[in-house]
């Protein structure tokens, strides 16, 4: 592949393990989670920066029952309700700053190596697992989505703290332990929410949900955490047919490419997780989610094939934005992508994303 560093080449199997184990001052023990290798970066060298940490975001401890945008619509799920939306998007308003501005507070920490990004990062983190933010357990599924794209978003975004060789945690001990230990609270109450769906309900959340518990898995060294999300990846490359198509998500009709493209992230991640930790998954389902991606990008290209699956004309407009395909740096890591993918990757890099914790492009190897 073009760009690919040295370093990828050691994203797989046990031998990655050892080496980084060695390289950054982790446990030899097999049993260690570690992330891919670009986790490992420093931060740049310290610059003095303006000392300012914006306003915190106030924890939320409420109950997770909230509106959902699509309320009102048909089984498609597929129409959005404006009036609802506007009241779903109050009621998470605080949710939402956390996770992004932790992810940026964080990439730009690791960016500058300004220290006061970083103590705001922090406090922001201490206060929200301090107060016991989302651990509630009255939700309906609106609120359970967020709890898991809230755990996916600021446990990714830390990994690049935890894993750092600069190792920026180390002035702050107990605040990590303190932010660690509530991840682990809330990556073992996501696997309670999303275990045991039936088949026809597991779609693209429960793959976040699984994306959520790995990032998680690996920040806490959790191996239990780590093989339900192994095991959930299974589940979802097991749902894919021979044509590279989600039964699940073609159910979304005019939104169903938007939903196919929208499952990727979290399981190209959940991939490159597994393959750090010696576990490959790109053979499931003989090729599941090779399958999958290349469905998507021809349906980039030409919606017909989806059009005719669905009978709905497709909405393309979220597929409009470039962080929507983010799941390109993990999936040509992965897999030696065509010429032409490696060059409409790069015609959208850099990637960032704060679901996937910030900078994709830069953690997997790419030029940003």
């Amino acid at each position: 592949m073009k760009r690919k560093s040295n370093l990828s080449k050691l994203a797989s199997g046990a031998l990655s393990i050892a080496i980084l184990s060695t390289l950054y001052g982790q446990s030899s023990e097999a049993a260690d989670l570690l992330p891919p290798p670009g986790y490992f970066a420093a931060a740049a060298t310290q610059k003095a920066g303006s000392g300012k940490c914006p306003a915190m975001p106030r924890p939320y401890t409420g109950t997770l029952v909230f509106t959902s945008k699509y309320e009102g619509s048909d089984s498609s799920r597929s129409q959005l309700n404006p009036a609802a939306e506007k009241k779903f998007r109050a009621q998470i308003a605080d949710i939402t700053e956390m996770e992004r501005g932790t992810a940026k507070l964080i990439t730009e920490y690791m960016r500058s190596g300004d220290k006061s990004d970083l103590d705001c990062a922090i406090d922001w983190l201490s206060a929200w697992a301090k107060a016991g933010a989302l651990e509630s357990t009255a939700f309906n599924h609106t609120g359970k989505s967020m709890r898991k794209w809230a755990l996916g978003s600021m446990s990714s975004s830390w990994l690049r703290l935890k894993f750092s060789s600069s190792r920026p945690l180390s002035a702050y001990p107990q605040q990590a332990r303190n932010i660690e230990n509530w991840f682990g609270r809330l990556g073992s109450q996501v696997v309670s929410d999303w275990s045991n769906l039936p088949l026809k309900q597991i779609n693209n959340h429960s793959y976040w949900a699984a994306w959520s518990v790995m990032s998680t898995a690996v920040v806490t060294n959790r191996r239990d955490l780590f093989d339900w999300s192994v095991k959930e990846f299974k589940v979802a490359a097991n749902q894919v047919d021979q044509n590279g198509f989600l039964p699940n998500e073609l159910k979304r009709g005019k939104r169903a490419l938007s939903y196919h493209n929208y499952s990727l992230p979290p399981l190209t991640m959940i991939a490159a997780f597994a393959q750090a930790n010696g576990v490959d998954l790109r053979k499931e389902n003989d090729g599941a989610l090779e399958r999958l991606a290349n469905r998507v990008m021809k349906g980039v290209d030409d919606q017909e094939t989806f059009q005719e699956k669905t009978g709905k004309s497709q909405n393309m407009s979220d597929l409009r934005e470039d962080s929507k395909f983010a799941w390109l740096e993990p999936y040509c890591v992965l897999y030696q992508c065509t010429a032409k993918t490696r060059e409409w990757k790069k015609d959208m890099q850099p990637f960032n994303s704060y679901r996937l914790g910030g900078e994709v492009t830069k953690v997997f190897g790419g030029k940003t």
